[in-house]
């Protein structure tokens, strides 16, 4: 974990799957001036402790908001910032629904609450394409790494971001990839929006084939407080691809980024 600055107020950035808190290393320089920056590894990524991860802790979302909730608790973190870029958005709505005074603010970088098409609801996959997903994946970790990647970034003229993305997902622990991308493609979160207290501002990006922009619209309905802003950006990784606009829709949003 990192801590950068001593402003009043507090930042919490949160990654998400197959990467690590590098990910954000364009967007939170611009915010330092005015807030405390929290940077962190989810238990099993980065350059966290792979002991301390649990099968059982592990096997919902909720051990990964409660990890959330402890760190900000260690840190007095109160009427704070959340952002969370993908499984991180619905694992920042878990964390404030058993903490709402943690964070005034949460701001979901290309959010979804389920992946999986349900009746009268659009993921953006059938069951079938998600199982046979995570078959991949638990076939050849570095095959659906390199395969994957290059779809998700959606930048095929920067083949280098794609080229980060693919190393990020085969430095993770496969056994523990394994495991998060089945907690996180199989999770249904939809139920837990509506009970969000926070402000929350959902950034959508064009032509997300991971969360597509109905996923997007979804989430902002059904969120009591909240913003959308479909960028220009392409892919599921803005805070890579397009990280001046990401910071842009960011500070509009939290009122030009000052404390």
């Amino acid at each position: 974990m990192n801590v950068i600055g001593a402003g009043s107020k507090t930042i919490v950035f949160a990654h998400g799957f197959g990467c690590d808190q590098n990910m954000w290393r364009f967007v939170w320089p611009a915010f330092a001036d005015g807030y405390r920056i929290v940077l962190f590894d989810h238990v099993g990524c980065g350059n966290s402790d792979l002991q301390a991860y649990d099968d059982g802790k592990y096997a919902t979302l909720d051990g990964y908001a409660e990890d959330v909730v402890e760190i900000c608790r260690a840190l007095g973190v109160s009427g704070g910032v959340f952002v969370g870029h993908s499984v991180s958005a619905m694992i920042g709505v878990l964390a404030a629904r058993r903490a709402a005074d943690l964070f005034d603010d949460i701001v979901m970088v290309c959010p979804s609450p389920r992946y999986i098409d349900d009746a009268g609801y659009t993921g953006g996959f059938a069951e079938a394409q998600i199982h046979e997903l995570l078959d991949f994946l638990d076939a050849n970790h570095m095959g659906w790494s390199q395969t994957l990647a290059p779809v998700i970034m959606g930048r095929p003229d920067r083949p280098e971001l794609a080229e980060e993305l693919t190393n990020s997902f085969c430095s993770t622990d496969p056994e523990i990839a394994k495991k998060f991308a089945r907690v996180t493609f199989l999770s249904d979160n939809r139920a837990d929006l509506s009970a969000v207290t926070a402000r929350c501002l959902v950034l959508q990006c064009s032509e997300d084939v991971i969360a597509p922009q109905c996923v997007g619209e979804y989430v902002h309905r059904q969120l009591p407080n909240s913003e959308f802003v479909l960028l220009q950006a392409t892919g599921h990784c803005p805070n890579l691809s397009a990280p001046e606009e990401t910071v842009a829709a960011m500070k509009a949003f939290l009122g030009g980024g000052n404390s």
